[in-house]
């Protein structure tokens, strides 16, 4: 047996990120305000889609929650898939350059399709997104997000469906999160800037 020990540091880097409690943050939107705007955008697709099926396109990782909520407030057959990408990282600010890491399992072509995000901000992961399920030659296509940040907006593009648009503020919660943290807060809560590490 060894007698060597293994030092562990006492104290945080400098560009080591601080998580503090969720409990301590403000409250953006609450889960009440959610579920009513989920159900609301729920039921203006199903109008919109009556008698037709639609392909849910979830942004991996954020978009999960949502587009879980989002389906099952849809009345009309709807199935759905997956993409990843990759354009933060562990920061808080989008790097602007956009990886492909999980395209879709299933054809579109022919398909009436909604690309789901968590948040619509930049604008460069929806326009790399879009632009590559377009040449799938979808019946239609259209995006849906949680939240809109259109101040942060560098190219022009817009959702057909918004659950609500934001200030400039990073938020966490609903399966947003910060350095993979948070995901699971039941709310969108503000997370605070003193708390960045880098």
């Amino acid at each position: 047996m060894s007698n060597s020990t293994v030092a562990l540091p006492n104290s945080k880097t400098a560009a080591e990120p601080t998580f503090p409690p969720s409990s301590t943050m403000e409250i953006l939107i609450s889960k009440e305000q959610l579920a009513e705007r989920v159900t609301a955008i729920g039921k203006q697709i199903s109008a919109e889609y009556e008698g037709h099926s639609i392909v849910l396109i979830g942004v991996l990782k954020g978009a999960a929650i949502f587009l879980a909520d989002l389906a099952r407030a849809i009345d009309v057959d709807v199935t759905f898939d997956f993409v990843a990408v990759s354009s933060y990282g562990r920061a808080r600010v989008s790097s602007g350059a956009v990886k492909m890491i999980k395209d879709i399992d299933n054809p579109i072509e022919g398909k009436h399709v909604i690309l789901v995000e968590d948040i619509l901000d930049t604008g460069l992961t929806l326009t790399f997104l879009r632009d590559l399920m377009l040449q799938h030659k979808p019946a239609s296509l259209k995006i849906a997000t949680c939240l809109d940040k259109p101040e942060r907006r560098l190219v022009p593009i817009q959702a057909d469906y918004v659950a609500f648009a934001i200030p400039n503020q990073f938020v966490i919660g609903y399966g947003m999160d910060y350095a993979e943290r948070y995901r699971g807060v039941e709310d969108i809560r503000l997370f605070p800037n003193e708390a960045v590490g880098h």
